[in-house]
């Protein structure tokens, strides 16, 4: 079985020690990811996370390093590639075309001195993006997150 490989771009944007998140919910639980997604053809990976940072949020950002890199092998009907970037704030996106993600209900800035504790996914991404905000030591890549992994909290 043959299944596509899908790279999505996704933003660490981080503003007065909190980071910017997308707020999920299904009906039965609420948690959080990161504000990006799939690259278009023609499309680099900083033109991707700007892009998809002002269609689901309506910030402005402009793309800086890749942080970290982490994969999600099963789950899902294609096998999965975040590549993760940390972002600069620019501001309030004027004319935004907006694309909410499936289940959003808006977004929340995030505490980072206690990130480790709070639902965002792929949980992997909750202490190298804190150890990374410290000016501690991290790895950038992740590995893959299954499902079912066990909750990161350390």
């Amino acid at each position: 079985m043959s299944r596509q490989i899908r790279t999505s771009a996704k933003a660490v944007i981080i503003k007065n020690g909190k980071l910017l998140a997308i707020k999920l919910n299904d009906g039965k639980e609420e948690w959080y990811i990161l504000p990006g997604g799939g690259q278009d053809d023609e499309e680099i990976l900083p033109q991707t996370v700007e892009r998809e940072v002002k269609e689901e949020v309506e910030v402005e950002v402009k793309c800086k390093d890749l942080l970290f890199v982490i994969e999600g092998v099963h789950g899902e009907s294609f096998h999965r590639i975040d590549l993760v970037f940390l972002c600069d704030y620019i501001g309030k996106a004027t004319n935004a075309n907006l694309h909410s993600d499936t289940n959003q209900i808006g977004f929340d800035w995030l505490d980072l001195s206690v990130l480790n504790r709070l639902p965002l996914y792929p949980s992997k991404l909750r202490r190298p993006i804190m150890n990374f905000y410290e000016g501690k030591e991290y790895t950038n890549y992740l590995g893959n997150e299954e499902i079912g992994d066990p909750e990161c909290l350390e």
